[in-house]
């Protein structure tokens, strides 16, 4: 009895680690066999989520439990990616039903819940550990997602990781380098293009923005005026809103990023409303863009 509480404890100790999941390899490194397994299975303290891979404790996993357990399965090497990666990093949202997991250098046969790919390597450039499971780093996540996304939505996506500082224009470029040949890289390689030849200036940007709220009958009162110690682009001086027009994404620096976010929590802490607006929204989203300062100046 005092052996099984023993091998509980180092079970759950291992379990703790890995969002409640452990694999039969561990369990035996833990002193358990095949008849200990089977035993605990019966009784309910163990629940088989894949072949060789169980929840301790729970029928019902914790979260990011499925998503360990499929890296898990796939064996040694085998990483988050595609979709599910995509949403840990915040860049996607998380695909219903199976797992994504890539497989480098084998195929690891069929796993239900689990929608294996694979690839003839992966460069260590190429793989992050977040929140304890192996997955792809953000630069070949997106590689990934833009086989699998629409054109919106990866460039959704890439502008995201932009603003976030996961990644940067050189490593996307470099894991385009490393990944000729993969699908979704002409997509990419074509944003990042597109990106560099028709990125605006800011006054361009600002000249865009306010002739759409001139037409809309929204237009400002003052324009680069002073609040404060700041320069801002547009001002509704009655509403107290701002707008501020930020240059593309892919050209933000960390600096000028965080000082935009200062300069932000200065003029709300004094009363003002402000609204960043993105060459993207101007381009392709203008309506509702033009909709939301609506919004805002009728408040």
């Amino acid at each position: 009895m005092h052996g099984e509480g023993t091998g509980d404890l180092a079970i759950s100790r291992l379990a703790a680690r890995k969002h409640g999941v452990v694999s039969r390899a561990q369990l035996a490194a833990a002193g358990l066999g095949r008849g200990s397994i089977a035993h605990r299975l019966t009784e309910g303290r163990l629940h088989r989520i894949h072949r060789g891979v169980y929840l301790v404790g729970h029928a019902a996993p914790a979260p990011l439990a499925r998503e360990i357990a499929a890296v898990i399965a796939c064996g040694e090497d085998a990483v988050l990616s595609h979709r599910a990666a995509g949403a840990l990093w915040g860049l996607a949202a998380a695909a219903v039903g199976d797992v994504d997991v890539t497989v480098p250098g084998r195929n690891p046969g069929r796993r239900p819940g689990i929608r294996v790919h694979r690839a003839r390597r992966l460069d260590r450039r190429d793989v992050r550990r977040r929140y304890e499971i192996p997955m792809t780093a953000p630069a070949r996540t997106l590689l990934d997602l833009a086989a699998v996304l629409s054109r919106r939505e990866i460039e959704r996506a890439v502008n995201e990781a932009q603003i976030r500082r996961l990644t940067r224009p050189e490593e996307l470029l470099a894991v385009l380098g490393r990944s000729s040949g993969r699908g979704g890289a002409v997509t990419l390689r074509a944003l990042l293009e597109e990106g560099a030849r028709t990125a605006p200036t800011r006054s361009e940007a600002e000249d865009r923005l306010l002739a759409l709220l001139r037409a809309a009958e929204l237009p400002p009162t003052d324009v680069n005026a002073r609040v404060g110690r700041h320069e801002v682009d547009l001002l509704w001086r009655e509403q107290r809103l701002i707008v501020e027009v930020d240059g593309y994404a892919y050209h933000a620096s960390r600096a000028a990023f965080e000082r935009d976010r200062l300069r932000d929590a200065e003029l709300q802490a004094a009363g003002y409303r402000v609204m960043r607006v993105t060459w993207r929204q101007l381009v392709h989203e203008s309506e509702a863009l033009i909709a939301r300062v609506a919004q805002a100046l009728a408040r």
